[in-house]
């Protein structure tokens, strides 16, 4: 069984104010995008890269993005026809762990799709007007998940759920959105508090900060196993 990394590093990062695309950013000594490569390299047998179009030159494993972040996704499965499973990371994510993706590898059993990482809200969630900002209701937070990468698919149902128009894979808010609308079966994996994704200035010193603790020890010689870290 083929898995297969399609890492998602085509975004602009213009609310991160860089000056170039996001997954290009250094943090903690390496881009976001070394960051993520190396831990997806770590869990699965190949790993195809989208990034922003002219830097996939010359790299059989990187394919040119698409104007939104399921086309992209859309053409590195493209690019990977042996794929049995997917594994899809946004390089915007660089705390991922081998032990996250390998927890949701894990949770693809029988009759299961999609398994996603994903986190509980800690705060109230209210529902309200766009119009005057007017509360509709209060949500059950025990319920509800905000949904984040790494998410496994098994591909070929993946490969059926960005079989859509332009305008409905823009519009999608995730991949798994995409699979449980063709009529896929998706589950959550509960993710570490520290999976975050860079978006601002802000994101991304907090993501500096625990990946220099976390390499800590390890530049220390204290041999620490990241490999089953949840």
């Amino acid at each position: 069984m083929a898995v297969v990394g399609l890492l998602v590093a085509a975004g602009s990062g213009r609310r991160l104010g860089a000056g170039r695309p996001k997954a290009f950013v250094e943090c903690a000594g390496r881009t976001m995008l070394e960051w993520s490569l190396g831990v997806l390299r770590l869990t699965c047998d190949r790993v195809v890269v989208a990034v922003p179009a002219g830097l996939q030159e010359g790299d059989p494993d990187r394919v040119a993005g698409a104007p939104s972040r399921s086309g992209s996704v859309r053409a590195a499965l493209g690019a990977a026809p042996e794929a049995r499973v997917a594994v899809v990371h946004d390089a915007a994510r660089p705390l991922v762990t081998p032990g996250l993706v390998e927890h949701c590898l894990g949770a693809l059993t029988e009759g299961w799709d999609g398994a996603v990482a994903a986190a509980r809200p800690t705060d109230t969630l209210k529902e309200a007007r766009p119009e005057d900002g007017g509360v509709v209701e209060t949500l059950d937070r025990a319920r509800l998940w905000a949904v984040q990468t790494p998410q496994v698919f098994r591909a070929d149902a993946l490969r059926r759920a960005l079989s859509v128009d332009p305008a409905t894979l823009a519009a999608a808010s995730d991949d798994a959105a995409l699979v449980e609308a063709a009529g896929g079966t998706v589950r959550v994996v509960d993710a570490p508090p520290d999976n975050l994704k860079v978006t601002s200035a802000l994101d991304l010193r907090i993501a500096e900060a625990l990946l220099r603790e976390r390499e800590g020890p390890v530049r220390a010689g204290a041999g620490v196993d990241y490999s089953t870290a949840r």
